[in-house]
């Protein structure tokens, strides 16, 4: 397919996708959107040559659930990762998109459960898709959920029917290995009545020394009395934007937990949000952001309460290093409505030197005089009590200073799966 972005692009890739003509006219009416959009006015800076971006790089392979039947680079790529260990191990279905199109898939689980690509899903269960398809994130909302409703491909697309526990994680693996890639997943997540569900996203690229960008889109539907964990860690290389959009609603008595770790890219914006549109719904958002020399991380997370005795709980841990930048972003807001609504936001931050720096942006609205609302923010630097404390018992600076950052996110990694726990542990040290 041709690179330059124009309507005769987006027409070639709904043909090619086999798409119905109503997914031809949103993808068209999203890039109208796009050309008008101006770049968000607020969080880092974003300098991107849209005219240098190759925006789709799909392969000519059929999804598989055979490893052997993976290209041969592809499927080392992902063994190297560990992620197909990772699955032999822990996992009950994988789905793993290399550049712009899902290459294996694999359900071990049953029970009426839907877990596949979200393109596949369009073909199969083409009610079901329309009826959840941007219906929570608009695609006029900002310049990249617009170039996301142009030229999204692959994501996951899940349905947990009523009253189905999934005892074991299911999860996507996003793999960028050509350089000025777009890659534009889109995920849909349904958890339907009593159903529970965890789902753990890695996202990994190559360094290159031009920019790359991902500008993916989540939406996620917890119905009443459903539970759902969706883990994160993105090791994105340095020269990638990483600019998606992540909202769950919750309805009544439902919980939504965002465990978000990034520790990679150039630049992140990202601020997974909770709609607690139900009585009783809980939100709850655990994160780290670990900048270091060129990045700079703009992460957060995002509560809305709009029925009675709704709860929301924020943490967030920041970590700036070699000039580095991590910020707090995030919007708190209790309507007039919910009223005996409780929310917690509580920012830390680390920095390991003079030259990194870390801001905190909250908003917080407190809408009716029956609920609460706490903020509680740190920044701190390093103890150099503690570290020549460590560095007395023999240990190096590198060592201490390690020693340190973990028992600060020691929250975070508590509710890591396993396997993230220890992938985590490596990307520190690196």
């Amino acid at each position: 397919m041709k690179k330059e972005l124009n309507e005769q692009f987006i027409i070639e890739l709904s043909k090619k996708k086999k798409e119905p003509a109503w997914m031809l006219a949103f993808r068209l009416k999203s890039y109208e959107k796009f050309k008008s959009l101006d770049n968000p006015d607020f969080g880092p800076k974003i300098e991107i040559d849209f005219e240098k971006l190759t925006y789709y790089k799909g392969t000519e392979e059929k999804i598989t659930n055979d490893w052997k039947k993976v290209n041969c680079s592809i499927r080392n790529s992902f063994d190297e990762l560990g992620v197909i260990e990772a699955e032999k191990k822990y996992l009950g279905g994988v789905t793993n998109q290399f550049e712009s199109e899902v290459v294996y898939h694999n359900q071990k689980i049953e029970e009426g459960i839907i877990f596949t690509s979200t393109d596949d899903a369009l073909q199969k269960y083409p009610d079901l898709f329309k009826e959840y398809f941007n219906h929570l994130v608009d695609y006029r909302e900002n310049k990249y959920t617009a170039l996301n409703g142009a030229l999204w491909s692959g994501g996951s697309f899940i349905y947990i029917p009523k009253g189905v526990k999934v005892n074991r994680p299911l999860q996507s693996y996003f793999r960028i290995e050509t350089e000025s890639l777009g890659q534009f997943e889109r995920t849909i997540i349904i958890v339907d009545e009593g159903a529970d569900l965890s789902y753990i996203e890695g996202c990994t690229a190559k360094n290159y020394s031009v920019t790359s960008l991902h500008a993916g889109v989540v939406e996620i539907f917890i119905k009443k009395n459903a539970h759902c964990r969706y883990s994160t860690i993105q090791n994105w290389s340095k020269d990638i934007y990483n600019l998606v959009t992540k909202r769950a609603i919750v309805e009544q008595n439902g919980v939504m937990e965002w465990v978000d770790g990034n520790i990679g890219s150039k630049v992140t914006m990202k601020y997974p949000s909770c709609i607690l549109a139900g009585t009783g719904a809980t939100g709850n958002s655990i994160s780290i952001a670990y900048a270091r020399e060129g990045q700079s991380l703009d992460a957060g997370a995002k509560m809305i309460h709009l029925a009675p005795y709704t709860k929301s709980n924020i943490v967030s841990k920041s970590i700036a290093e070699k000039g580095g930048l991590s910020n707090y972003r995030g919007t708190t807001k209790i309507t007039k409505n919910a009223h005996h609504a409780k929310a917690t936001i509580k920012c830390d931050t680390i920095l390991l030197d003079d030259l990194s720096k870390s801001d905190t942006f909250p908003k917080n609205i407190l809408g009716n005089k029956t609920s609460t609302l706490e903020h509680e923010a740190t920044v701190s630097k390093v103890s150099e009590e503690k570290l020549f404390y460590l560095m007395s018992k023999g240990l190096s600076e590198e060592r201490a200073k390690e020693l340190l950052i973990m028992g600060f996110i020691s929250d975070f990694k508590k509710e890591l799966p396993m396997e993230y726990a220890v992938e985590l542990n490596r990307l520190l040290k690196e």
